[in-house]
């Protein structure tokens, strides 16, 4: 199964996760994809916050899927609204806006938490017009960049949100060229075992290298359906979660008539 949303919480008295909706792009596509029940904390999202700006985030927030709700809802409240507060000023220094971002989602989680609640997460910036993302890595799985000269990785740019209240995180920019792919995964996906044998990293790269697509939700799809097939199981004890940016390809010239 395929959630284009994140599911709402049944319990009551707290915020609620709001429905997800990927913003419109001209130059590129996101999506992200989740398969199975929810048991775990992974938690998406994507905002449009500026006319050539698309904030996006995975967020993998440790505990079970009935006891991390309302951090994953005071999660996604601060995503939003400083998010857009931040990265809609006139004077935006993206950089400067990821690391206030990611200080701030790092203590809300603390503090929906009662104290210390490790969450891995990837939150980035999407530039329209210039094609880059700003980003942090919080102890997250590399992002995977697929572009002509192979397949980069994005590492950890500061330890999970969740621990630490005065934690700093980096805020680098990257460049995706056209036609280039950004996939981020869960935990879930490179923990899968078979045999005692994880599908690990590698075996996402693989996948992404070789998988021929022509949207963002098609690569998604196609990362996790190699994993489950690699252990050839339903998956019971963590969230399988993708995440995909692709970057529109170049035009091909007009020829002169």
């Amino acid at each position: 199964m395929r959630l284009p949303f994140l599911k709402r919480a049944k319990t009551t008295g707290a915020r609620q996760p709001a429905p997800i909706a990927i913003p419109v792009m001209t130059t590129a596509s996101m999506a992200a994809v989740y398969h199975g029940d929810r048991v775990g904390g992974d938690f998406y999202d994507f905002l449009r916050v500026a006319p050539h700006l698309v904030l996006f985030g995975l967020l993998d927030i440790a505990g079970r899927f009935q006891e991390n709700q309302s951090i994953v809802s005071a999660a996604q409240h601060t995503f939003r609204s400083l998010g857009l507060e931040l990265f809609s000023r006139d004077d935006i220094n993206e950089a400067n806006a990821m690391i206030e971002l990611s200080l701030q989602l790092n203590r809300t989680i603390m503090d929906a938490a009662g104290g210390v609640r490790s969450c891995p997460a990837f939150v980035g910036c999407f530039n329209e017009s210039l094609g880059t993302v700003c980003y942090s890595n919080a102890g997250h799985t590399p992002a995977l960049l697929r572009d002509s000269t192979g397949i980069a990785l994005l590492p950890a740019t500061g330890l999970p949100f969740g621990l630490f209240s005065h934690v700093t995180h980096d805020a680098p920019t990257t460049a995706l060229e056209p036609g280039a792919a950004m996939l981020l995964v869960s935990r879930g996906v490179t923990e899968g075992r078979k045999n005692g044998e994880e599908f690990g990293l590698d075996r996402v790269k693989s996948t992404l290298l070789k998988a021929d697509v022509k949207s963002a939700e098609e690569l998604c799809g196609k990362v996790l359906d190699a994993s489950e097939e690699f252990t050839n199981k339903p998956r019971a004890e963590n969230d399988v979660t993708a995440l995909v940016l692709l970057r529109a390809a170049a035009k091909a010239a007009t020829p002169a008539s």
